[in-house]
């Protein structure tokens, strides 16, 4: 495959015609052929055919994962099954599976969109790619085996070996280029530290993780333990799987394919569409998916968008690395606040990780935000005037950084046991509701 520069590189006006197009065509399609579209779609008085700027957007329904869980397992699919080539779905874990369909041209469209990942990260047909993805239902192993194959690379499909046998294959096959999970790349990297494993030995340059959030700090220690350059690549199972969006060499964001999907950003806690640059939601519309084409589908993940162009020279917009899952999160004070960005607050003040628990109580129009910090020896100090200073100076660091007041308590060691970065939301307003995650 060549790449696809023009797709890229597009003006902003150009960007936005082609995907009102797309989204033109997709509705039509939609409210034809899957009765539960045409149902919703009536149901806010927009036909498609009236459809005739982005902005309109906004007011067409939301899809959520509970949907497809209801519509189990063909319910939402726009084309008949014998033209499906391939189901893949999630574990269902969590509850009813999710089963997503592909049509030839999905599979021909997503792996270029995985290809456009690898040349984002400057792999090439010269490297040898090895992955330490899971073949099954889950979509990453095929989807980037694919694209990788399309850019004409080396494919190794390691799957999920062990680690020594990872490692082996690295070292004898020249693995240049890997793709895995971020918890998968923390395994191979302590079992190369246990051997004592020279990273000399290896050819390998690019490491590619998908698949979970990822904190910078593991670029860090992959450049430390395998001499190599870390890139992120987003994908969401339901909407396509990996390839969504992906970092350039800039890895300032990671660009999102817009000629294959519309992202929106929400106030979780209002359903609003935020600016640009404001953290909230990311929701997405496919406008090319034939089998599976979803409307403003909320993926449950928190990031941010930049439109501006990257100096890498692409002009798609950027998300940045997912920060959490709104699941995860709480709002308070016209805030969404995390408790892994609590978590990093308190890390950077005393430079330790202590249990903590995020208490919101809620009484009439007010929101009081609570932070109870358990001490460690690190942290104790039998003076007044010691712990005093450090309550006021992570009351301070949380107001810099997320904008909100906090109240910090300080409590005794082992007396917040099992209650690390839990959230406890009191409404006084609402005494039937008062505990929540």
């Amino acid at each position: 495959m060549i790449r696809d520069v023009h797709s890229e590189t597009m003006p902003r006006a150009e960007i936005e015609q082609l995907q009102l197009e797309r989204l033109q065509a997709m509705l039509n399609r939609l409210y034809s052929e899957v009765s539960y579209y045409r149902s919703l779609l009536d149901s806010v008085d927009l036909p498609p055919t009236e459809l005739r700027s982005l902005r309109q957007l906004g007011r067409l329904p939301f899809t959520r994962k509970e949907t497809l869980r209801e519509n189990y397992p063909y319910g939402l699919f726009a084309v008949p099954l014998r033209e499906i080539v391939r189901i893949q779905a999630s574990s269902g874990t969590t509850g009813q599976p999710v089963v997503t369909g592909y049509t030839r041209n999905d599979i021909k469209h997503w792996t270029e969109l995985v290809a456009r990942a690898f040349f984002a990260a400057a792999v090439t047909k010269e490297d040898v790619v090895q992955f330490g993805l899971d073949y099954g239902l889950f979509s990453g192993g095929l989807g980037f085996h694919y694209g990788a194959e399309d850019i004409g690379a080396t494919v190794i499909p390691a799957s999920t070996f062990n680690p020594q046998a990872q490692l082996d294959i690295m070292r004898h096959y020249k693995t240049t280029a890997l793709v895995c999970v971020p918890t998968y790349v923390l395994r191979l990297l302590q079992t190369a530290q246990d051997q004592n494993f020279p990273p000399q030995e290896l050819s390998l340059r690019t490491v590619v993780l998908t698949g979970e959030p990822w904190p910078e700090g593991i670029r860090d220690k992959i450049a430390h333990g395998f001499h190599a350059e870390a890139f992120d690549v987003y994908g969401v199972s339901e909407v396509m799987g990996p390839g969504i969006s992906s970092e350039c060499e800039a890895r300032n964001g990671l660009h999102i394919s817009e000629d294959h999907f519309i992202a929106e950003i929400l106030d979780p806690a209002t359903d609003e569409v935020l600016p640009d640059g404001e953290q909230g939601e990311l929701v997405l519309t496919t406008i090319t998916k034939e089998a599976f084409p979803l409307l403003r589908f909320r993926t449950g993940d928190l990031t941010v968008l930049d439109r501006r162009p990257c100096t890498c020279g692409r002009t798609t917009a950027r998300m940045r690395k997912v920060a959490g899952r709104v699941d995860n999160a709480v709002f308070v004070q016209g805030k969404t606040i995390l408790p892994s960005q609590v978590e990093q607050i308190l890390q950077s003040v005393e430079g330790v990780k202590p249990r903590f628990q995020i208490v919101v109580d809620k009484s009439g129009t007010a929101e009081e935000l609570r932070l109870r910090v358990e001490m460690d020896k690190r942290m104790f100090s039998d003076e007044m005037r010691v712990l005093t200073e450090l309550k006021r100076r992570i009351e301070r660091r949380i107001e810099e950084v997320l904008g909100v007041v906090a109240t910090v308590l300080l409590v005794e060691p082992a007396s917040l046991q099992g209650e690390q970065a839990k959230v406890k939301v009191i409404d006084r307003n609402n005494p039937a509701g008062t505990e929540g995650r």
